[in-house]
């Protein structure tokens, strides 16, 4: 195993690292989009497809990850440099770190405008903005939300400060985010959870998520299944190398991200539980996406007792998932720049920051441009970088990294880092790393170009 140390700094509890790997995981789609898709795409059956892709793709790719972290023991651009030198190979393959860690801005250029949404949001609903409004009047407000740029760029401004301060305090910030972010984030979806026991239509809920529907599960249901379980975890970004070299030495790689895929999706269904009996008992048809959580939960919220404090606590649950998730996207760049250039953490975040915030503003004028959000439409910069990151940068990280890992690196190399696993563990990871994850890479990739929607 490599002594290396990390320049950047280390946690010292697995539990750390765990957490960390959680908040990165648990985003904002991933609270409404998941369990849209269980309930419109054949329940048990979709449930089966995806938890299958998910152990035996995401998960493999994920421990990749972290394994090139933990032995290359600093910032993915650095940590690439160590892993192929260790193997002799070329010190061009640090350009998958770049990649990874300029595909991770671009997500966060637009993650940050959306994001600001929802901390805008819950202002309006405690503000009892929304109180008795109809559907079409929410409708309307979100439309007129979306076409004043000024609005837009003070929420997202103000999201990204909260992400710089965070990541400019270093692995330490990092830490103690992170602490944070998850037990609140359980506690606040538990608690609406139980809410929506007491007062939504629980039995309609329960039918929709959990009915097995044959009918409705397809093919395109099995290459959803697989998308989700792919996007899920997060991965193709960097933030797996980051905090690989941020863990402590000698952690069980495989269980740890075991670990953090069974929460993820436990609290993705825990979302689905607090969610949809509060929309079945107001009448609302199920649907996901921003028509979801932007018009009929702040109708539905508006439209309860003590419904605004709720709601209100809602939107919080999706702001402070969305921070945990642009934390894990900013420190892989942030982390690189300081490590090869050596240049101070704060300027670096202010630098970074600076390009992810114009970008970000470009995408505000372009959806106020449009007078609404063209999602999958093509017709603003949302929706371009929407497409671009998730249907062709990160499927292409991944698979590179599939390369890498599985074919390139030595195994003794590999089988270092995993010296708390058995060996049959080791040898089923890197079958899947080098044969099942690269064809489904390649499969999300053409699906991607040619413009199916995950």
């Amino acid at each position: 195993m490599s002594a290396r140390q990390n320049p950047l700094g280390q946690w010292r509890a697995r539990t750390t690292f765990v957490l960390a790997l959680a908040a990165a995981a648990v985003g904002m789609g991933n609270l409404w989009r998941f369990s849209y898709l269980l309930g419109t795409q054949g329940g048990g059956a979709f449930m089966l497809t995806y938890l299958a892709c998910l152990l035996l793709v995401a998960v493999p790719v994920l421990v990749a990850e972290v394994v090139l972290g933990t032995h290359g023991r600093g910032a993915p651009v650095d940590a690439l440099r160590w892993t192929s030198d260790r193997s002799l190979l070329s010190r061009g393959w640090v350009w998958l770190a770049v990649l990874a860690a300029l595909t991770g801005l671009l997500v966060l250029s637009y993650l940050a405008v959306i994001a600001g949404w929802s901390m805008a949001y819950a202002w309006y609903l405690y503000s009892g903005h929304f109180s008795s409004l109809s559907a079409a009047q929410a409708g309307a407000e979100f439309q007129a939300f979306l076409g004043d740029p000024t609005r837009l760029g003070f929420w997202q401004s103000g999201f990204l400060l909260l992400v710089g301060l965070v990541v400019a305090l270093g692995v330490r910030g990092i830490g103690l985010l992170v602490w944070l972010v998850v037990p609140v984030l359980l506690f606040l979806l538990a608690f609406l959870a139980r809410f929506g026991f007491e007062h939504g239509d629980v039995a309609a809920a329960g039918d929709f998520l959990f009915s097995i529907k044959w009918v409705d599960f397809t093919r395109e249901s099995i290459l959803l299944a697989m998308g989700h379980a792919f996007f899920t975890l997060g991965i193709g970004v960097g933030a797996g190398i980051s905090y690989g070299g941020y863990a402590p030495r000698r952690i069980p790689i495989g269980r740890s991200v075991l670990a953090v895929a069974v929460f993820d999706t436990l609290l993705a269904l825990l979302a689905g539980l607090a969610v949809y009996p509060l929309v079945f008992a107001n009448n609302i048809a199920p649907t996901s996406g921003p028509a979801l959580i932007f018009v009929s939960l702040p109708y539905a919220f508006g439209n309860i007792l003590q419904g605004d404090v709720l709601g209100a606590l809602f939107f919080g649950v999706v702001g402070v998932a969305a921070l945990g998730s642009a934390v894990a996207l900013l420190e892989p760049a942030i982390g690189s720049i300081t490590q090869r250039l050596g240049v101070r953490r704060p300027f670096a975040v202010l630098l970074v920051l600076g390009g992810v915030w114009t970008l970000g503003q470009a995408v505000i004028g372009g959806i106020a441009a449009d007078e609404g959000l063209a999602w999958y439409g093509n017709r603003n910069l949302l929706a371009f970088l929407d497409w671009l990151t998730a249907a062709v940068l990160m499927p292409l990280v991944s698979l590179l990294t599939a390369v890498y890992v599985g074919w390139r690196l030595r195994p003794d190399v590999l089988r270092a880092q995993f010296s708390r696993e058995s060996a049959a563990s080791f040898a089923l990871w890197r079958a899947l790393m080098r044969y099942l994850v690269p064809v489904v890479m390649v499969v999300l990739l053409a699906f991607g170009l040619l413009a199916v929607e995950f």
